[in-house]
């Protein structure tokens, strides 16, 4: 009896010496960069290894995540590290693989980004958010990247979490400029620091933080809505976020860029206004507003609003072209007038007041272009400014503007 039990005694020692010798020799294979061979040794002794003892088997787990990780399998890997994340003497292990395994994931999804396999990124951002819960900036990432890809219901999903999180996404950034050439320069906050002790070669420190994204997500999870059809839903999600922030011109752009996909102009223009009470001095809004009176047929109010976002910022050129396509719209009506006239002597006369009234329109929009060209050497704005030198006869600027063409 001694002897059997001496037998099973001396088996199971062999059967554990060789599990413990299996996993060594897969471990040098992996530390020394060879993942295919110590993938081979993990498989070729895949049973003897998961029967091991505890120590033996969480150890076998540990490395199979590691090279599930490099050969891009993150979910197994992660499920893999999920089993042995309790256990105390590879606490320090796991975890600094789970980090790992986050990096490399991150990366993965960012290359993906650029060849424009947002799916794909998609997936891997999410995975990596699941890893670190309090990496919500990847979870935010995730969305964009199922937006994309035109997964609305992923996007939508993922924009709800973030919104039911707070989620802001504020980043403090830090500014220095270089006092020798002036440069203004971006840098993070151990330069920032640094730089400060340096007065003769940086000044014009500034720190400051980005705008809040979720004024964003409100908007995304609204315009997803819409997207889907789901027009009260949208409209829903954009009134219990103004309730929050009543005075967050974003919501309020949101808001009215959902009543121009519902047809209801007056409330987009009166929400427009609210946003201009708040935001006098932006001139895209002042624009948006000439857009919406333009279509609406309102001449006379899209021309003001045009001009006072010129007259906010000189170098708007959307504004300079509108304001032209704006006073060029009555010369079709000039046209046909003036082509349906006889030649009779009362005709000819007609015709006189008509070709100086789309005489006087072109030279409305001379100074308007040649305004734009100094901006901008605005092909569109060059053609058209060449044709009416060309209709007023002005042969100077004609061939000044087919050079520029040429």
């Amino acid at each position: 009896m001694k002897k059997y039990i001496f037998l099973i005694t001396c088996l199971i020692f062999s059967f554990s010496f060789s599990q413990k010798k299996e996993l060594r020799n897969a471990n040098k294979k992996f530390n020394t960069g060879d993942v295919d061979g110590a993938y081979k040794i993990i498989n070729s002794n895949k049973e003897l290894l998961e029967n091991a003892d505890s120590k033996v088997f969480n150890n076998y787990v540990l490395l199979l995540a590691k090279i599930l990780r490099s050969k891009e399998s993150f979910e197994e890997s992660y499920q893999k590290l999920k089993l042995i994340q309790s256990v105390k003497n590879l606490a320090e292990e796991v975890s600094a693989e789970l980090q790992l395994l986050s990096s490399d994931i991150v990366n993965s999804a960012i290359s993906d980004n650029q060849l424009e396999s947002f799916l794909d990124a998609s997936k891997k951002l999410y995975l990596a958010y699941t890893i670190d819960k309090n990496a919500e900036d990847y979870l935010y990432y995730a969305a964009s990247s199922s937006v994309n890809a035109g997964d609305w219901e992923t996007a939508l999903k993922f924009y709800i979490e973030l919104k039911e999180l707070n989620y802001e996404g504020i980043v403090t950034k830090y500014y220095v400029t270089k006092i020798d050439t002036g440069e203004k320069l971006e840098v993070d906050e151990v330069q920032y620091e640094l730089f400060k002790k340096l007065p003769k070669e940086y000044d014009q420190f500034i720190k400051e933080d980005t705008e809040s994204k979720f004024p964003e997500i409100v908007k995304n999870i609204a315009l997803i809505y819409n997207q889907l059809g789901m027009k009260d839903d949208a409209m829903r999600a954009v009134s219990e976020a103004r309730k929050t922030n009543p005075e967050d011109v974003n919501l309020i752009l949101v808001e009215a860029n959902l009543y121009i996909d519902l047809d209801e102009m007056e409330k987009f223009k009166e929400l427009m206004i609210e946003a201009i009470r708040l935001k006098p001095n932006d001139h895209i809004l002042f624009f948006n507003l000439g857009v919406v009176n333009a279509d609406q047929g309102n001449t006379e109010d899209a021309r003001k609003y045009y001009e006072k976002a010129i007259e906010i910022n000189p170098s708007y050129e959307s504004a300079y072209l509108n304001l032209v396509a704006l006073i060029l719209e009555e010369e079709p009506e000039i046209v046909d007038k003036m082509n349906s006239l006889g030649t009779s002597r009362a005709d000819n006369a007609k015709y006189d007041v008509l070709k100086k009234k789309r005489e006087d329109l072109y030279r409305e929009c001379v100074p308007i272009l040649k305004k734009l060209i100094t901006l901008n050497k605005d092909e569109e704005a060059i053609r058209t400014l060449m044709n009416i030198y060309g209709t007023l006869g002005d042969n100077q600027g004609f061939m000044e503007m087919k050079k520029m063409i040429d």
